[in-house]
C-alpha cells in the first residue's frame, strides 16, 4: 500500500506554490493512477458540508493602533502574506496557545 504523501509546512504562500509547480507533473501522475486504480476517494456531501460549516468565518471590525497595524504589514511582506490574512493567523496562533 502506497504511503500518503506529507505535504510540508510553508513559509509563504509563494513558497507554497512554488512546492506545488515543482511537484506536479507527479502529483498528476499519482492522481492518474489512483482513478485507473479506482482508489480515489470521493468526499460525501456530509463531509463536506461539515467541513465548510467549520471553516466558515464572520467578518469583524477590530480598532488596532496604527503601529501595530504597520509592524503586520512588514511581518507580512517578510512571509509573502497580505497583511489581514497574517493578522489572523497570528490571532489565531494566539488564541490556540492561551487555550
Amino acid at each position: 500500500m502506497k504511503q500518503k504523501r506529507v505535504i510540508p509546512a510553508f513559509k509563504s504562500e509563494s513558497e507554497e506554490a512554488a512546492w506545488w509547480h515543482e511537484n506536479r507533473e507527479r502529483l498528476d501522475r499519482d492522481l492518474v493512477a489512483a482513478a485507473t486504480k479506482g482508489t480515489l476517494k470521493r468526499l460525501d456531501k456530509a463531509t463536506l458540508n461539515a467541513r465548510l460549516a467549520a471553516s466558515k468565518s464572520r467578518v469583524v471590525s477590530i480598532r488596532l493602533p496604527e503601529n501595530d497595524i504597520e509592524l503586520a504589514r512588514c511581518q507580512a511582506a517578510e512571509k509573502g502574506l497580505p497583511y489581514q490574512t497574517y493578522i489572523k493567523s497570528v490571532l489565531h496562533q494566539a488564541l490556540r496557545q492561551a487555550k
